[in-house]
């Protein structure tokens, strides 16, 4: 699920992502009711098999749930608002309903689930995803060569300017970028979890920022998320 909303007494419109036809928005009946028989089922970033039925205008009608994977996040408050990073940058990518986004629902569903692995830090796993979901989308980030005009030497980070860039490619407002930040950069983008994992607190921490810059300016605006999500 990417959100819901209340709909009358007992009712809520959801909004999934889908494995075949991408984001659908459906009205699950009665699923505030204590006897709903599949409320339980229908709870945040668990995977679900579902079944819908056609309903008016462009919302259909959940008429049956069997859960796939159960999540276990909601017990972590700090994983559970790094999930909500997720989710809504999904929503934002995803912006046309019915239409496939297979490589966006594998990342988002991938991310969710490592999210629950103690082992992984959550701001890591939630920088990898900005990253990989903003490169599917369209909008990778340049990591070892200067996104402005393919110089080898890179120095600086700039979100309006694709990332990497050298100095005479830099943008007002740039942050400085090192050896370390770039291996790190790259390491997230590719997944590569033993060298991210690997960096220096204080590396990863500027990195961070670059990250959460570069996905602002991509989404538009700032993901509503973010103030909770403890970093």
């Amino acid at each position: 699920m990417l959100r819901t909303h209340q709909l009358g007494e007992a009712d809520r419109i959801i909004t999934f992502l889908t494995r075949r036809n991408g984001k659908v928005r459906a009205v699950a009946k009665g699923i505030r009711k204590t006897s709903s028989r599949f409320g339980g089922r229908l709870e945040p970033y668990c995977q679900v098999d579902i079944q819908f039925a056609e309903g008016r205008g462009s919302l259909e009608v959940v008429t049956q749930v069997e859960a796939m994977h159960v999540s276990r996040l909601a017990a972590d408050y700090s994983r559970f608002t790094a999930a909500e990073v997720l989710v809504e940058t999904a929503d934002r990518l995803v912006s046309e309903e019915g239409s496939p986004a297979v490589q966006q629902y594998r990342l988002l569903a991938g991310a969710l689930k490592a999210l629950e692995d103690p082992l992984r830090p959550y701001p890591l796993v939630v920088d990898s995803y900005l990253l990989r979901a903003l490169a599917v989308a369209g909008y990778a980030v340049a990591t070892t060569r200067c996104a402005g005009c393919d110089n080898a030497e890179v120095r600086w980070f700039s979100p309006q300017g694709g990332g990497a860039v050298c100095t005479g490619c830099r943008t007002s407002g740039s942050a400085q970028l090192e050896p370390e930040g770039i291996t790190h950069l790259g390491a997230l983008l590719a997944g590569d979890w033993p060298t991210a994992t690997a960096t220096d607190v204080a590396t990863a921490k500027r990195v961070d920022g670059m990250v959460i810059a570069y996905a602002t300016w991509h989404l538009d605006r700032a993901l509503r998320s973010l103030p909770y999500f403890e970093r």
